[in-house]
């Protein structure tokens, strides 16, 4: 269990790293050149990360509980659909960050540098909402079966 929350905590911690790079941007103390090269980097290592995480949960921890307690099944599915929901932002955060990438060496105050450093904040916000909420979720439901199991 221990192992399983620290990956949780480095999930959080990155979350915290990649919204106060982009607020070091949205409120001028970095550029959106250097957003890009602090959150690309970043970015792309958490989300391989959490795929393979989630790869882990959705094929072996949900189908295992799912067993051993019918009951929490709803709890489970639920688990499993934020997962589909959290790849969907995955995927518009790094296209928002390609799009950034892509302008980031234009004149820093132009307008598509300003539109794709906007976009790329808000649906970086958005994904590390949903991811934190969902690591919450999870935990709300399975520490307690783990701890119940003496896992």
């Amino acid at each position: 269990m221990r192992f399983w929350l620290e990956v949780h905590d480095e999930f959080r911690r990155e979350c915290v790293a990649l919204t106060m790079a982009a607020e070091d941007c949205r409120d001028g103390r970095i550029a959106a050149r250097d957003l890009a090269v602090i959150a690309g980097p970043r970015l792309r290592g958490m989300v391989g990360r959490l795929r393979g995480h989630h790869e882990i949960e959705d094929y072996h921890y949900f189908p295992t509980f799912r067993a051993a307690e019918p009951r929490l099944a709803p709890g489970f599915d639920l688990l499993a659909s934020d997962h589909v929901r959290l790849h969907a932002d995955i995927e518009a955060a790094l296209a928002a960050l390609g799009e950034l990438v892509a302008v980031a060496d234009s004149s820093p105050g132009a307008p598509a540098v300003r539109h794709a450093a906007d976009l790329y904040l808000r649906l970086g916000d958005q994904l590390s909402r949903r991811l934190v909420r969902h690591l919450s979720d999870e935990e709300d439901l399975i520490i307690p079966l783990l701890l119940e199991r003496g896992g």
